[in-house]
């Protein structure tokens, strides 16, 4: 078969790998002169920066694909055995991410903790039940607005009481085959002594992993190539970009929701028309470089008026000396349509607030579309009907993440080889 994959992110890299593996004829097509998505590693200063995610995961799926890429040695491990903090009410408190932080912590009152006892007295998500009530309802509201809904809800810069469960936490919850109580399950994995994947990057940043995806599939992928327009022809589809026209029996969509939209729309308008709902929340990210000593994977902020939405300690975590990354105006358009040296300036101001340390700054800059906000827009999946040889594979559609991506590959490779 013959098969146009359109993006060469994450997603459209492991489409094409996953595919290639499958024995099928693959062209990979991607606007942009560098392949990755928003994976981009860069070095300033003799800092490497991380302008998407900071780190991964070495589950399963990734460490398969590291093997079969041969990067092993140039795997980078970070330090699993440190607190997450909130800045709540002037101060950094432990978030109650284990047994010992959830007795000890003072985020949350010794009333608020005996809430979470009742959890396995309560059912599943319920159908339209948002993120904040759901975990309302589970686990009580303080924990719900101190520190689970935070948690979740910050990734994507959406108010917890934005999100239905189904269209975002409830397909995490899936993933890990939870269906009843939360509290009993993780009580279930602690006693099995399951253990998380340890946290990776690699020396000369994450960027690695898409290039050497690249580097592999060379010959079937066309950097600086954007597809302008895709129609069927018969049983096929023609994929045209100003180097030509590509006929294939399917064709895979990779890129953000708007991007799929506008392109999907001469195919299938009504589909174009769902997928056009979506909506994203553009971020800025700001590295920092800062004499912070502190111990940890970073900060969320609880406190209002602060325009950091949280920050990754490079330096505790990844042993990257002095770097510390913040994420700054998630959603606020209005802020992030300003001069990156101003928001570099406010980043910087606030996580000398937080952290008590000066810090100066590396790099400034804008992810737009930004992180799907998986809100009450996502109620549209249930509309969405994709014509045959028409599949998408994106974080809109399932599960954000580079371990998320490369899963997502893998399935729509298998889906496609089945038809």
């Amino acid at each position: 078969m013959t098969v146009a994959v359109i993006g060469a992110g994450m997603s459209g890299l492991s489409t094409t790998h996953f595919l290639a593996e499958q024995g099928a004829e693959v062209r990979t097509f991607e606007a942009s002169a560098e392949p990755g998505g928003i994976v981009r590693s860069t070095t300033v200063e003799g800092h490497v920066l991380e302008r998407g995610p900071q780190r991964l995961r070495l589950s399963k799926p990734v460490e398969s694909l590291i093997e079969a890429l041969d990067l092993r040695d140039e795997l980078r491990f970070g330090d699993d055995d440190q607190p997450l903090f909130a800045y709540d009410d002037g101060q950094l408190r432990r978030m109650p991410l284990s047994v010992r932080d959830a007795i000890t912590t003072d985020l949350l009152s010794w009333r608020g903790k005996a809430r979470v006892l009742l959890e396995p007295l309560t059912g599943g998500a319920k159908p339209n039940e948002t993120v904040e009530a759901y975990l309302t309802r589970k686990f009580g509201h303080e924990v719900a607005t101190r520190f689970a809904g935070p948690l979740y809800s910050g990734l994507y810069g959406t108010d917890a009481d934005d999100m239905y469960v189904e269209y975002s936490l409830g397909k995490a919850l899936d993933r890990f085959g939870v269906e009843g109580s939360l509290l009993v399950f993780m009580l279930k994995k602690l006693l099995q002594g399951t253990e998380t994947p340890p946290i990776v990057s690699f020396e000369d940043g994450l960027q690695t992993l898409p290039e050497a995806m690249y580097a592999a599939h060379e010959e079937s992928i066309d950097l600086e190539t954007p597809v302008t327009g895709v129609e069927p022809d018969g049983e096929d589809y023609l994929v045209h970009t100003e180097d030509g026209t590509e006929r294939a029996e399917t064709v895979v969509f990779t890129t953000p929701a708007p991007t799929t939209a506008a392109l999907l729309d001469d195919v299938d308008s009504e589909a174009a028309g769902t997928v056009s709902q979506f909506a994203y929340n553009p971020i800025g990210v700001v590295h920092l470089h800062s004499d912070f000593d502190g111990t940890g994977h970073g900060f969320h902020i609880i406190d209002d008026g602060f325009k950091t939405d949280g920050s990754t300690w490079n330096h505790s975590m990844l042993g990257r000396d002095g770097v510390f990354t913040s994420y700054v105006g998630s959603g606020d358009s209005e802020f992030l349509d300003a001069d990156p040296a101003v928001i570099g300036r406010r980043a910087a101001e606030e996580f000398e607030t937080v952290t008590g340390a000066a810090a100066t700054v590396l790099d400034a800059a804008v992810l737009r579309p930004g992180m799907p906000a998986y809100d009450r827009s996502w109620a549209a999946l249930d509309e969405l009907s994709l014509p045959d040889g028409i599949e998408i594979c994106a974080s809109f559609m399932s599960r954000a993440g580079i371990v998320g991506r490369i899963a997502g590959g893998k399935r729509t490779a298998a889906t496609v080889a089945e038809e």
